[in-house]
């Protein structure tokens, strides 16, 4: 595809300074097409590693390929949606690449989304094949009606290990998921494969850079979930943006993928651009901070890429001072990284070896994960860096397209590759976040209000939409009051974030009941049951306090700043 026109904006200093041009070319290929072209490349790097377990990409792609026989010895079609819903394992990397590569759509689901979410997702992305992880396989396998589910593919954690490792593993962990023995919708990932052989024809679907690729989830601007089309441009131009922006990018570098490839910073940064550009990812299926010296020091990462929760973590892990020599990149998004923190984990790579510094990046699923990046030498409170090439930012007042001037909050709009397709099902959702101003370009508003500062560079200031951000995942407090609000005991209610020592905020849940009621541990858990089947473990209220009354503004909605101040001085 070619370059856009290269306009000279207040940031354009910072690429002259760093050498990153302000346009890029895209190719017109499909997510798949850029993995094929690293294995011609790089046959012999290792494309992932696995507990130890190591493959090279020439062995990787000859994986999709088999994964890609198997989709189509089952029926999968081009155009079909196929949802995974994995943690970061060999099989589910495989599956996004091999639905790529048949000309289907990966619908990316987190494996501890509530049997309703989980009915949600499916069903709007009318997916008819999963592909799951064994420990929540139950909450799939009672779908199978309801959502009209053809093929079940379970995995196990062991399936990505060499034999040996396998066969380890396997005597080691003895409690195994049961799967019915007498219905053929469910299929063991080790069979799925070996009935690949099966299937003899055409299997590598030509698609272009404009064709949908991926669905992800986001809470949109009302909090309820949004499914996020992605196009195969979308996903290539964030790893080639990546890849331009952090000059540390090499074939054969190593970056930890811990954060989830469902994630869309994780699937962008932590799979797609290392698999694009030759480097190795270090496959994290489940982290544990107690466990984060094992893996740096077994490892020896050069990119750490993660949440601020994952940072506190590293700077209380117990290293030797050359533990970190291996780390040249560090970057934190998800959620804002204060002056305290960043302070800290610089202080910390120092000191342990690495001259690497924190760079914070700022993005949202709507935007196919990151779309800024702070420069490497550059921190202050509130900066989110320079944008991506190819990516404009504009600050524009609330509620028009009029821009702002230097130093003035509005909201923050975006334009360029990045900006996806839609939000599936939802053409009115759309419309209210993606708009033509009079400029003539399409811009995705992001509901987050930031500025322009005199330095050229995009400064970030709070959220025009209610939001908790707790380890990274976002939270909707509005969601969550919904859902409260649907028991009959309920009058109404208010969810806010209250301060949590490692995972930055947790909910807390605000309740009033109906004339009639009194509250009590049967009713709370009552409530939380609710919660329970309807939202995914981590957003679930670790608090929840009944009241006569709560706190309202001279308009009559609830003052739910006035709860977020009582919480904060009853430290």
């Amino acid at each position: 595809m070619k370059k856009q026109q290269a306009n000279n904006q207040p940031w354009s200093k910072h690429y002259k300074k760093e050498n990153i041009p302000e346009s890029i070319e895209y190719p017109d290929c499909s997510m798949v097409d850029m993995i094929m072209q690293s294995a011609e490349k790089w046959p012999d790097n290792i494309a992932y590693e696995y507990y130890g377990h190591k493959v090279t990409y020439k062995n990787f792609v000859r994986k999709i390929e088999k994964t890609a026989r198997a989709l189509k010895n089952y029926g999968v079609k081009e155009g079909d949606r196929v949802t995974i819903c994995m943690p970061n394992t060999p099989e589910g990397i495989a599956m996004v690449y091999a639905v790529n590569m048949v000309g289907a759509i990966c619908n990316m689901v987190h494996p501890l989304s509530s049997e309703k979410e989980l009915e949600y997702y499916i069903k709007i992305a009318e997916s008819k094949y999963v592909l799951v992880i064994d420990a929540v396989f139950d909450k799939i396998y009672r779908l199978r009606d309801t959502a009209q589910l053809e093929r079940i593919i379970v995995v196990r954690p062991s399936d990505g290990l060499g034999f040996l490792k396998k066969k380890l593993y396997n005597t080691l962990h003895i409690k195994k998921v049961r799967l019915p023995s007498n219905d053929n919708r469910v299929v063991l990932w080790e069979d799925f494969i070996a009935n690949s052989y099966f299937y003899q024809g055409s299997y590598h679907e030509e698609r272009g850079a404009s064709d949908p690729a991926m669905i992800m989830y986001s809470g949109g601007t009302t909090g309820a979930p949004k499914a996020v089309l992605l196009s195969n441009l979308n996903i290539n131009a964030e790893s080639i943006c990546d890849a331009t922006m952090i000059r540390q990018v090499e074939p054969g570098a190593t970056v930890l993928s811990i954060l989830p490839l469902f994630h869309c910073f994780g699937m962008g940064v932590c799979v797609h651009t290392p698999l694009c550009k030759g480097m190795g990812c270090i496959l994290i299926p489940a982290f544990s901070h107690k466990q984060f010296a094992d893996i740096i020091k077994k490892n020896k990462p050069n990119f750490i890429v993660g949440v601020p929760t994952l940072f506190e973590a590293l700077t209380n892990t117990k290293l030797k001072s050359d533990d970190l020599e291996s780390v040249t990149a560090v970057i934190c998004g998800g959620d804002a990284l204060n002056q305290t923190l960043r302070d800290k984990v610089n202080d910390f790579l120092s000191s342990h070896g690495s001259n690497a510094k924190i760079r914070v990046g700022y993005g949202l699923t709507e935007g196919s994960g990151a779309v800024c990046l702070s420069p490497e030498d550059t921190f202050a409170d509130g900066i989110i860096g320079v944008p991506l090439p190819d990516t404009h930012f504009k600050i524009v007042r609330s509620d028009t397209f009029k821009e702002c001037p230097v130093g003035e909050e509005g909201e923050i709009c975006i334009s360029g590759p990045l900006v996806m397709m839609g939000y599936l099902g939802d053409d009115a959702e759309t419309a209210q976040v993606i708009r033509l101003h009079d400029d003539g370009k399409v811009w995705l508003h992001t509901g987050d209000i930031g500025y322009l500062g005199e330095d050229g560079l995009i400064y970030f200031a709070q959220r025009l939409k209610r939001i908790i951000i707790s380890s990274g995942y976002n939270i909707y407090p509005t969601h969550l009051e919904s859902i409260i609000n649907s028991h009959e005991a309920v009058f109404t209610s208010t969810v806010i974030g209250i301060d949590h020592h490692y995972k930055g905020q947790v909910p807390k849940a605000f309740i009033v009941l109906k004339p009639g009621y009194k509250p009590g541990k049967r009713l709370e858990r009552e409530i939380r049951e609710l919660l329970e089947r309807n939202v995914p473990i981590y957003a679930l209220p670790v608090a929840y306090e009944f009241r006569d009354k709560l706190p309202q503004t001279k308009i009559g909605k609830v003052a739910f700043r006035e709860l977020e101040k009582e919480e904060k001085n009853k430290k």
